[in-house]
């Protein structure tokens, strides 16, 4: 039984229930405020009943498309992309890590930056756990690339952010003079 039609024939049941009470109904001796009451809630009753069951009636508009990978994207850039997660944002929230690969992609899309992830990645100094060699000593998860395929398919948490840093770990006076967007977790999205 679909939900629409068990609604219909709730619906139905309590229609017919309130008309035989209503045939038998005897006045109520209740004080002034509760009839108000009574008939307040009464009203909600019958103004949310066909509300609700609209509500879960409608139609649900399509998922929204993914807007197309760029065209020099490469299948093993998922895999780069969720080795940078792992090795940059692991105990982050799932947000700052999919506001990580979003910073990449950003970066991708700016004349400023290499025009490859590969490229992006493994600039000189661009990512300390690349530089430190962290970055392949990290053991990559699923949420890894569930935050990539996030970001991939255009959720951007640093709100356009290019470049991402720990405030407890900065030591470049530089990243400091970057216009600051969001922080979510321990990192901060800048400019």
């Amino acid at each position: 039984m679909s939900i629409q039609s068990w609604f219909q024939s709730a619906w139905q049941a309590t229609t017919e229930e309130l008309q035989r009470a209503w045939r038998h109904l005897t006045p109520l001796r209740l004080p002034q405020a509760w009839q108000a009451r009574a008939l307040l809630g009464l009203l909600v009753l019958i103004v949310l009943i066909p509300g609700i069951s609209y509500y879960l009636a409608r139609p649900l508009p399509p998922p929204p498309a993914a807007k197309p990978l760029p065209a020099n994207f490469r299948a093993d850039d998922t895999n780069l992309l969720a080795r940078l997660v792992a090795a940059e944002a692991q105990d982050e929230p799932y947000p700052g890590q999919v506001a990580v690969v979003a910073v990449v992609l950003n970066r991708l899309r700016d004349p400023d930056f290499p025009k490859t992830i590969a490229g992006i990645i493994f600039e000189p100094w661009a990512f300390e756990s690349v530089a430190n060699g962290r970055y392949w000593q990290v053991q990559v998860l699923s949420r890894d690339y569930a935050a990539t395929h996030e970001a991939l398919n255009d959720w951007d948490p640093s709100n356009g952010a290019l470049y991402f840093f720990n405030p407890a770990k900065a030591t470049s006076p530089w990243i400091w003079t970057r216009p600051q967007i969001t922080q979510i977790g321990n990192h901060i999205f800048t400019r």
